[in-house]
């Protein structure tokens, strides 16, 4: 079961905000009244106790600003992620750390994920992380590959949108360190998905996994650069626009335990995701 962060930070949000309105609007004057009915012989210290807030309302007050800002950012902005498998190799590697931009694809309300505001939609070719629709608890990441009404085939690891083949060129073979290091010397392609070209991994040694089907409308079918190590569209259908968090546009941190040279890779800091 995976913890709903959104939901958490919704929580904290609301609750320090109560507490510092209430606070403001109805127990702060009522202890401003009640010292100033107090005897006039009472003491400066005891008038001070009297009117200091309890420690709830300040914890409430300091917080409730930084859990709206993250709040805000995290639902309308820009949303971290962590890429925990190779499916994305060799464009993404396990242990990157990604910020997805939650905007592209129009405005949703945290935890509902209901959109809006209409901005835009997936364009071919585009990098996103959605809720995978067997488990929409669980975040995946995919290429975009087919758009609504596209018929899309996979045959003898080549794709065809629309009866044109998308070409591919031999562009070496992968060489790579910790996590991934298992597929070192897997040959590597440059494949042109209309206008994007981004690279794949394909594993010979493995039967490919053909199918062919026409894109429903409101729905879009992904694939993973690492064609023969991706658990895809091709194995559990389309993914709808509802569940769509959005575009993965930047590499801010790498950090993988299995890589002993270089357990954060620096050179991954700050990549633009194409």
């Amino acid at each position: 079961m995976n913890f709903d962060f959104s939901l958490l930070l919704v929580l904290l949000t609301l609750v320090s905000g109560v507490i510092w309105a209430a606070d403001a609007w109805v127990l702060a004057p009522r202890r401003q009244r009640a010292t100033m009915t107090r005897t006039a012989g009472a003491d400066d210290r005891t008038i001070k106790a009297s009117r200091r807030e309890p420690v709830i309302v300040d914890y409430a007050r300091s917080f409730f600003p930084i859990f709206l800002v993250v709040l805000l950012l995290r639902s309308f902005l820009f949303e971290p992620f962590r890429i925990p498998s190779g499916s994305m190799m060799p464009t993404l590697l396990v242990g990157d750390f990604i910020l997805v931009n939650k905007f592209n694809y129009g405005l949703r309300l945290p935890v509902l994920n209901k959109k809006f505001v209409e901005l835009g939609a997936p364009k071919r070719g585009d990098i996103v992380v959605f809720r995978y629709p067997v488990d929409p608890s669980t975040p995946f990441i995919k290429r975009v590959v087919g758009l609504p009404g596209d018929h899309v085939e996979y045959r003898d690891r080549t794709l065809y949108i629309n009866g044109r083949v998308m070409a591919q060129e031999p562009a070496g073979t992968y060489v790579g360190a910790g996590a991934g290091s298992d597929q070192n010397g897997d040959p590597v392609m440059m494949e042109k998905l209309g206008d994007v070209e981004h690279l794949i991994l394909i594993r010979p040694q493995m039967p490919s996994v053909d199918g062919e089907s026409v894109v429903p409308e409101g729905h879009y079918f992904v694939m993973g650069d690492n064609r023969d190590n991706s658990r895809d569209s091709r194995f559990w259908g389309f993914v709808p626009d509802e569940n769509l968090i959005g575009r993965a546009v930047y590499i801010w941190m790498n950090f993988d335990l299995q890589n002993k040279d270089h357990i954060i890779d620096w050179r991954r800091l700050g990549q633009r995701i194409h």
